[in-house]
């Protein structure tokens, strides 16, 4: 485990000792991000200049699952049970309370296949304090709003232990031992929902894969891609998801995505 006061980004940092040959499981925690990276590109805000405001670190290790579908859900579901009841998940790799984002989850592979498996990077952000004079859409959540005696430090010993043991398992047994646990803390089961290419559906959890499985009103889709995003779809005159509209048919056809 190493404490950085500053650096670009977690997940870059363990990602340039993999490719030069430096892959010893590694749990490197920042102090301060000056580029930290989320999912699809976007950059992640991270409250600089608020020391404390949120927690940042990345694990690295060699990782060899049969099957790594599903590698980011059991991530989230092993720091959602190590902090709160009250946390609910996003498909694929959100933390959420209240309907605003919590954390987020980035992972990531560096160097080529080898004995011990590919090295995986798996970076967290987790808001601790309320960030301010940001430019959000929706104000994200912060931890000590559930528990005001979370600070960053609290958190990680909460969290660190859980998350090695839950990843080793995964490499063991695959998601489709924790689904049942994960759409037990769904955000958005039962919830009307918009795809990222503009589809609308019924969201209905995810299947033992890991795959979102959404109700259209012609078929079942099973929504694998990570580079699809999912909203829910709001009540008309309200900030509150709306309940689903699509009907629930005996049988349809299924598709992914």
């Amino acid at each position: 485990m190493e404490v950085l006061p500053e650096i670009d980004s977690t997940n870059s940092e363990l990602i340039r000792r993999a490719r030069a040959g430096r892959d010893a499981p590694t749990l490197l925690v920042a102090e301060a991000q000056t580029a930290g990276r989320g999912r699809l590109g976007r950059n992640w805000q991270d409250g600089a200049g608020q020391p404390g405001s949120a927690l940042k670190f990345s694990l690295g290790l060699p990782l060899a699952p049969a099957d790594w579908s599903g590698l980011s859900l059991a991530v989230g579901l092993a720091v959602a049970e190590s902090l709160h009841p009250e946390i609910r998940l996003k498909w694929p790799n959100d933390l959420w309370w209240q309907g605003r984002k919590l954390a987020g989850i980035l992972v990531e592979t560096a160097g080529a296949a080898h004995a011990t498996g590919r090295f995986v990077v798996i970076g967290i952000g987790i808001n601790i304090e309320p960030l301010e004079g940001q430019d959000f859409s929706t104000r994200p959540a912060w931890l000590q709003a559930l528990d005001p005696s979370l600070d960053a430090p609290a958190a990680l010993a909460r969290i660190a232990l859980p998350l090695v043991r839950a990843v080793r398992a995964f490499e063991r047994h695959g998601f489709a031992p924790l689904a049942e646990r994960f759409n037990e803390r769904d955000a958005f089961a039962g919830l009307a929902v918009r795809l990222s290419d503009g589809t609308e559906g019924q969201a209905l959890g995810v299947a033992a894969n890991g795959a979102l499985r959404v109700r259209t009103r012609t078929e079942l889709r099973e929504i694998i891609s990570s580079e699809v995003s999912v909203r829910p779809l709001l009540a008309a005159g309200d900030a509150s998801p709306a309940p689903s509209p699509f009907s629930t048919p005996s049988s349809s056809p299924s598709g992914r995505a």
